[in-house]
């Protein structure tokens, strides 16, 4: 099974310790994991479900395009990281 872990920027405010989760795309593994912490819908996934503009979603290392990251397939044993992105200049 996948595992989603939030970066210590989100779980300071809302504790969720890295999980296990059974699905087969981001959307669904996020989905899995909000049931351990529903707050944290809110600072990962904007009104209309999609990913807010200063979070970054990361699969075994790779960073995924925002447009398309929720329907990115997972396998058994991907991990899937969860951080705020850094914006400025």
């Amino acid at each position: 099974m996948p595992t989603v872990s939030f970066a210590p920027a989100l779980t300071r405010h809302v504790p969720c310790p890295p999980q296990e989760v059974a699905a087969t795309t981001v959307g669904a593994a996020l989905d899995a994991a909000f049931l351990a912490a529903p707050t944290l819908r809110h600072y990962v996934l904007d009104e209309q479900g999609g990913v807010r503009k200063h979070v970054a979603l990361f699969v075994n290392g790779e960073m995924l395009l925002r447009p398309t990251a929720l329907e990115r397939p997972l396998a058994g044993g991907d991990h899937l990281m969860v951080i705020q992105a850094l914006t400025g200049g």
